[in-house]
């Protein structure tokens, strides 16, 4: 074991958390620190095995520990974290950004050392984790969407045999696995290669004629193609049966969530002017009901939110958002606030923090589908989007949606876009004065039409 390395100059401050320690994270070790004095080592490195794990914890109870800090590192902190909290341990999951040393050498044992400090000093904040239940709900949904991505990975080596054997069927059919593309793909591997023939298998609703798809359907057939194309098709079809399990366990994990208002289980019908399209990546149940029941609003009635966003925001968030204090709160966690950097009273940036936050990443691409909305939200998407371009637009926008979301959530009021008249207003009013304002500058008046 290495020797205990000297505190830094921090801990003379004033210690809010004598009972904290500081574990640093790794896949095959841990290292973990305990204030000095506590034990003759104030530094012991654990392997990461169960066994391991519950001595780690039983040391901690020798060292009168009550609270620990562990940086986010990947999914190794997942079994420790489980374990600590089983046996009653205050567990602060924490950014690495926050607790990143000052540049020196760096070792595991200096980095659980710093970890201890810091947090014993109460500088450190724990990151955002949902409940239980919206965990376990919100694993699958991220293991479904790796599913979704692997199963369109497997589309792509389809079209890629079928552009070596320059047979362009996913060319002129919109969907090379819906209803007719893969009927035709069916026929290919056991045999067919009449074009005719295979245009016959055409779905009614394919736009294309049948002309069309016996030209798309000539090429030169290699085996060696043909044997790719076999193998990506079966294991789509695999990856699909596996995505559809998914959606029954997911199904079964929303059916355990309580209701928040047993008296209406099914959502109003919607006020959306358009009905929203089918996406052929959506969960095989009624996510719209079930995210109702759950959340006890409507959040699909928020345009640029669709059922996927809501069930997004629901599975990694929970229903009431009772750990942000205020939008603004939820806004920041989301990343999508400004993050101004001021140095000498001058603001050097104000763009947002990076990150991969998956409730961010869904409400800037519901932020995108407002261009065309038909209402406040779309006008004052299309404003910002002219005034400083679609990029700080879509930001912007996201913003605005995570708010709605907080207030929804957490009031459990249904939204009414008639609180934004005020608003559109005070906007025409401004454009009329404007207006006015250079008509009278270029010496015109300006004469109202009689309704």
């Amino acid at each position: 074991m290495s020797k205990t390395r000297k505190a830094p100059p921090g801990a003379s401050m004033q210690i809010l958390r004598p009972d904290a320690a500081g574990i640093d994270v790794g896949a095959e070790e841990i290292f973990v620190a305990v204030p000095e004095g506590r034990d003759r080592q104030a530094v012991r490195r654990f392997p990461t095995f169960t066994a391991d794990l519950e001595q780690m914890a039983n040391w901690l109870c020798q060292c009168r520990i009550t609270t620990i800090a562990m940086e986010s590192t990947g999914v190794y902190w997942i079994p420790v974290a489980q374990v600590l909290e089983q046996r009653g341990f205050e567990v602060l999951l924490v950014d690495a950004r926050e607790i990143k040393k000052v540049p020196g050498r760096k070792s595991d044992v200096e980095d659980c050392q710093w970890i201890q400090v810091v947090h014993s000093l109460g500088l450190l904040s724990a990151c955002f984790r949902p409940p239980k239940e919206i965990d376990a709900l919100r694993s699958l949904r991220r293991h479904r969407e790796g599913l979704v991505e692997t199963a369109s990975q497997q589309m792509l080596h389809m079209q890629k045999a079928l552009d070596q054997m320059n047979v362009q069927i996913h060319h002129v059919l919109s969907d090379l696995t819906g209803v007719t593309g893969l009927a035709i793909l069916d026929a290919i591997l056991a045999g067919e290669r009449d074009p005719l023939a295979l245009a016959r298998l055409r779905n009614y609703k394919v736009k294309a004629s049948e002309e069309v798809i016996c030209k798309a359907l000539e090429g030169n057939w290699r085996s060696e193609h043909l044997f790719a194309l076999s193998q990506s098709l079966a294991s789509y079809r695999h990856f699909q049966k596996l995505i559809a399990e998914a959606d029954v366990e997911m199904e079964q994990e929303m059916q355990r969530l309580l209701t928040q208002n047993p008296e209406r289980t099914r959502p109003p019908k919607s006020n959306k002017r358009t009905a929203p399209k089918a996406n052929h990546n959506a969960p095989r149940f009624d996510i719209r009901t079930e995210a109702y029941r759950v959340a006890g609003v409507d959040l699909t009635e928020v345009p640029g939110i669709s059922t996927a966003t809501a069930f997004t925001i629901l599975t990694e968030t929970g229903p009431n958002l009772e750990r942000f204090s205020s939008p603004s709160a939820f806004a920041s966690w989301t990343m999508l606030c400004p993050n101004h950097q001021i140095s000498g009273g001058k603001v050097l940036s104000r763009r947002s923090r990076p990150g991969k936050n998956r409730v961010g990443i869904a409400l800037r691409l519901g932020a995108q589908a407002l261009h065309h909305e038909k209402g406040y939200l779309g006008n004052l998407f299309r404003r910002f989007k002219a005034r400083m371009g679609a990029p700080k637009a879509i930001t912007a926008m996201a913003h605005k949606l995570a708010r709605i979301v907080y207030h929804l959530l957490r009031t459990k009021q249904p939204y009414d876009e008639t609180v934004f008249r005020r608003q559109e207003e005070v906007l025409r009013q401004r454009r009329e004065n404007s207006i006015r304002a250079s008509a009278k500058q270029l010496g015109y008046m300006l004469v109202p039409i009689a309704p």
